[in-house]
C-alpha cells in the first residue's frame, strides 16, 4: 500500500503547524499506523486513542451515553462525538474518528456488514461521511482508514462537502 497521502497529509500538516489525532474502533488503530510510518510524524501527530468498546467511547473520549443508546456506535453522532474528544483530550487542531461493522459478523438490515462512519472535526466545524464496503473483516477495516486519510486530505485541500 502506497505512502503517498501519508505523506502528503503530513506535508500539509507540518507546512501549517497542525496537529492531529484520533479517535478509532473498528480500524483498530491503522489510521495511527499509518500515519506514524511516515518518517518524522511526530512533528505533527499527538497520538490516538482506540476506543472499541462503548464504554472506552464514553470514558476516553466523551461520547455521551445517550448517543450511544439512541444512535448506536456506528453513527454519525457518535463519530462525531469520537472526533470531538480526541481533539478536546488531545489538544489538536484535527481529528479523524471511525466508528464500524468489519464482519462478518455484527450487521443488520439497518447497519450491514462494511458499514463505516468516519468523522473529522476541526476549528472550522464538524463533518461525517458514512461508507459500506464489500470486503471482508481485514479489508473493511483497510478501506476505512483509506477513507479516513482521503477524509482527512479533503479537509486539509479545501475539499469538503457537506
Amino acid at each position: 500500500m502506497s505512502q503517498i497521502i501519508e505523506t502528503q497529509i503530513g506535508a500539509i500538516l507540518r507546512e501549517r503547524g497542525f496537529k492531529i489525532a484520533v479517535a478509532e474502533s473498528c480500524t483498530g488503530g491503522l489510521i495511527g499506523h499509518r500515519i506514524t510510518n511516515v518518517a518524522g510524524s511526530s512533528d505533527y501527530f499527538s497520538g490516538g486513542v482506540i476506543a472499541y468498546a462503548n464504554a472506552a467511547k464514553v470514558s476516553l473520549l466523551g461520547v455521551a451515553w445517550d448517543t450511544l443508546n439512541t444512535c448506536g456506535a456506528v453513527s454519525r453522532e457518535t463519530v462525531l462525538e469520537m472526533a470531538a474528544g480526541a481533539r478536546r483530550s488531545l489538544s489538536t487542531d484535527i481529528a479523524v474518528s471511525v466508528s464500524g461493522i468489519a464482519g462478518p459478523g455484527g450487521g443488520s438490515s439497518d447497519k450491514p456488514v462494511g458499514t463505516v462512519w468516519i468523522g473529522l472535526a476541526a476549528p472550522d466545524g464538524e463533518w461525517a461521511h458514512v461508507f459500506c464496503f464489500a470486503g471482508d473483516r481485514e479489508q473493511n477495516k483497510a478501506a476505512a482508514a483509506e477513507a479516513a486519510l482521503k477524509l482527512l486530505l479533503d479537509y486539509l485541500l479545501g475539499k469538503m462537502d457537506g
